[in-house]
């Protein structure tokens, strides 16, 4: 479909739009979750564009402040979700493990 203007867009996309109600207890915890990996992400980026990669001490220390934000954000959504951070590090450690045994580490899809 060709777009003729950006307002066109705006009226067709909406006719794909519906309103999702959030008021789950997951909702707020998730959205922090994404907006704190933001932020870590922001401070990486910077450290890349403006210091060439070098990390210094208190660059650690502000990684270290986001790391928590986002171990925090995932540590509720995990308990909203009735699971441990353990039962979901060792998922993923199998996860990654049977990855690595049948040599796709690399790719992409959740089912390699």
């Amino acid at each position: 479909m060709k777009v003729a203007s950006l307002n066109d867009y705006q009226r067709e996309s909406r006719k794909t739009w519906q309103l999702v109600h959030t008021d789950h207890p997951i909702t707020y915890p998730t959205l922090g979750l994404v907006n704190e990996a933001g932020e870590l992400a922001g401070k990486v980026k910077k450290i890349f564009r403006d210091k060439s990669g070098q990390i210094s001490p208190e660059d650690r220390e502000a990684l270290k402040g986001e790391l928590g934000d986002v171990l925090w954000y995932l540590a509720q959504i995990a308990t909203e979700l009735d699971l441990t951070l353990e039962e979901v590090a060792s998922a993923n450690l199998e996860k990654l493990f049977s990855r690595l045994e049948r040599g796709k580490i690399q790719g992409e899809g959740d089912y390699r």
